[in-house]
């Protein structure tokens, strides 16, 4: 295969406002705390960034990215799996993205944190990237399972889920107040019932008139 980039030219009215907007999302000081961590859990082998968000693109999407999805999961059970050269690989580093975007889905982040692959393939929304990254270590932090490396305020906790139990008589009395509130009608029938509407006498003498008609009567 050969991947072609088009050549583009200049950008204006709102095709050119909009990456306006995007790069404004983008957060240089949390950044830096990214890279820390990801420093911090990775190890010291996955190197440095440099150049700011350009740096820090080219930085994640060349292994470290994977070998961050990779630390949060047990050992021989990674989800992402790294060939050699793979800066070199245009195709398969698509592929590592969306393998990475599949680890951390299955690790918990929701598809509203998630990236796309072009937001960090080709740069098109790090803001995005940081975001999903963020969930990420917030997860991290929250399920506390001893694969989270670092500070653990460095990210917020995610709100949990409370569950109660109830105990078989707790259920039965929830039931019994449920059907006194609502009513129960059980066994109810129209015995007794009185009808208080006087029925309509089809021998009555004063029908014919009623109705028009004086050659009935």
């Amino acid at each position: 295969f050969v991947f072609y980039m088009a050549n583009k030219g200049p950008s204006y009215g709102m095709s050119c406002e909009a990456p306006s907007r995007i790069e404004k999302k983008y957060d240089e000081g949390l950044e830096e705390r990214l890279v820390e961590w990801i420093i911090v859990q990775c190890g010291l082998d996955v190197g440095c960034r440099d150049c700011r968000r350009l740096g820090f693109q080219l930085w994640l999407k060349n292994g470290v990215i994977h070998k961050l999805v990779n630390s949060l999961y047990p050992d021989g059970s990674t989800p992402v799996n790294l060939p050699e050269n793979l800066s070199s690989m245009v195709f398969k580093q698509m592929g590592q993205v969306a393998q990475f975007l599949k680890a951390a889905e299955d690790y918990g982040v929701t598809k509203t944190d998630m990236f796309q692959t072009l937001d960090l393939f080709e740069g098109k929304d790090m803001a995005a990237v940081q975001r999903t990254l963020m969930a990420l270590g917030s997860l991290a932090v929250t399920k506390n399972d001893g694969h989270y490396h670092g500070d653990a305020n460095w990210f917020m906790k995610k709100a949990q889920e409370h569950k109660r139990e109830f105990t078989d008589s707790q259920l039965q009395e929830e039931k019994h107040i449920i059907d006194l509130q609502k009513g129960s009608n059980r066994g109810a029938s129209q015995a007794g019932m009185t009808c208080y509407r006087r029925p309509w006498q089809i021998n009555s003498p004063a029908l014919p008139q009623l109705l028009g008609c004086s050659h009935l009567a």
